[in-house]
């Protein structure tokens, strides 16, 4: 890979190799090289700027999950060492609650949950980041509702005024990546059935998942077969009926020992004014950043990875509303 150090075989081994050197390794101070000094990671609670700010989250999620692991479990990419690499990257991750942090006080919970980056890197370097974790399973596992979490996070900010905005068009921060991902069939396809779910085509579940379809969603729930995907995506979708939906970066990739796969981050940006995952409707306003990942079989779509942060969701209505 021309720019980038001998060590990493391809652009996966270079992602999964520096998660674990800086998290699990504790090469925490190779962010100064693996991340730009102007860095803009953006993750759904909050947009932070700067390897610096990077360093210090970093080392507080250390500090109240010393044991935690990230295992990679895919990279689904697009782009050439040459104009730089966008690499969707999903992890599970194991940790202990062990010291009082954001999440409140320690519980001595073992968690399991998943996260999802996406990343550009360029020269060996990365400049732009979008992050996901499942923050309902940590919060649920932990103790919490992730509503309650949200209130409670709220007031530790020092209340309404004060607390820290989550991540919207308003307070979002360009970055050098401009890129749209790549026009490969499999990204094209995945698109299309997530923009028609998104247009109340729900029919497109049983015409194009495979019947036996595994889905992962927010709270680390695991589903079979068509209805979970059904109820998942038709209570996102009734909560925001009016909503505008984006597609914002789709990727579509064939590998040796892979199945077809696609990696796709969406947006949905509008009115809590329906019915449905979010409760009574409350008019707020709410910006909701997804990513989604597929692995397509012989009998359609069968493997579906979708991460938002409900909890941001709820920091958004509870600022609002109150």
């Amino acid at each position: 890979m021309k720019g980038f150090s001998n060590r990493w075989k391809d652009f996966p081994d270079y992602i999964i190799g520096i998660t674990k050197e800086i998290w699990e390794d504790r090469g925490i101070a190779t962010l100064h090289h693996y991340y730009s000094p102007d860095i803009v990671v953006r993750s759904p609670a909050s947009v932070v700027i700067g390897n610096e700010k990077v360093i210090g989250a970093t080392m507080a999620t250390l500090a109240e999950f010393p044991d935690r692991t990230l295992l990679g479990e895919d990279v689904i990419w697009s782009g050439t060492p040459e104009e730089g690499m966008l690499s969707s990257h999903r992890l599970f991750s194991t940790a202990t609650h062990m010291a009082d942090g954001v999440y409140g006080k320690a519980s001595g919970k073992k968690l399991q949950y998943r996260i999802i980056a996406d990343c550009h890197a360029i020269n060996d370097q990365i400049n732009d980041e979008w992050l996901i974790r499942d923050q309902t399973a940590i919060v649920n596992q932990i103790g919490w509702e992730a509503k309650a979490f949200a209130a409670d996070l709220i007031d530790r900010e020092g209340g309404p005024e004060k607390a820290v905005r989550p991540l919207t068009p308003a307070t979002d921060q360009p970055g050098p990546y401009k890129g749209r991902g790549n026009d490969n069939e499999w990204g094209a396809k995945y698109a299309n059935i997530l923009t028609r779910i998104m247009g109340a085509d729900m029919a497109v579940i049983p015409a194009e998942y495979d019947r036996a379809v595994q889905s992962e969603y927010p709270g680390g729930a695991t589903g079979h077969s068509h209805g979970p995907v059904d109820r998942f995506w038709m209570g996102l979708r009734a909560s925001f009926p009016d909503a505008t939906f984006t597609i914002d970066h789709q990727i579509g990739r064939e590998d040796p020992l892979m199945p077809p796969r696609a990696a796709i981050r969406w947006a949905l940006h509008g009115k809590h004014d329906g019915w449905g995952y979010f409760g009574a409707p409350t008019g707020a306003e709410v910006y909701v950043l997804g990513i989604s990942h597929a692995e397509f079989g012989p009998w359609g779509l069968r493997r579906e990875y979708t991460l938002f942060d409900e909890t941001a969701v709820w920091k958004q209505i509870l600022l609002q509303t109150g």
